[in-house]
């Protein structure tokens, strides 16, 4: 039995009612049942992780996509993420990630190579970033 699919019976079995995608790569994953039940509702192609095991992804690009219409469908769910756990809260884990974005881009700067202006327009994006993460969420901070 594999790693996911093991992870996948542990986390059905406490908590049956959700549908759990789990991030693999640059994908979301969903097995089994879950897979059957995306597969219906949100007009996945269904496809077999292994001789047995259904599966249905999409590409973590997609996830905010899919997370709308798992919503609209009310179809509640789980994000199981090595990096972080399971994630009960989408919009918490979403700004995370496009945190985690911003932080990369501006460790990528070579500040040896770099024109003002080129830098000036880095910093322009990376608040541009910031206040769509900030006003999109609950988050008590003000940015102004």
């Amino acid at each position: 039995m594999s790693k996911l699919y093991s992870r996948y019976s542990e986390l059905k079995k406490a908590e049956p009612n959700f549908v759990y995608l789990f991030k693999v790569g640059i994908f979301y994953l969903a097995i089994e049942n879950d897979a059957i039940k995306l597969s219906e509702c949100l007009k996945l192609n269904l496809g077999k992780l292994n001789e047995t095991t259904a599966k249905v992804g999409f590409p973590v690009s997609k996830l905010d996509h899919y997370v709308r219409l798992m919503q609209a469908h009310n179809i509640p769910f789980k994000i199981a993420d090595d990096t972080y756990g399971i994630i009960n809260n989408y919009t918490d884990y979403l700004n995370n990630e496009q945190l985690k974005d911003i932080v990369n881009q501006l460790l990528a700067l070579d500040f040896d190579n770099i024109t003002f202006k080129e830098g000036f327009e880095t910093l322009l994006s990376v608040q541009k970033d910031l206040k769509k993460i900030y006003s999109s969420s609950k988050l008590t901070t003000k940015v102004s």
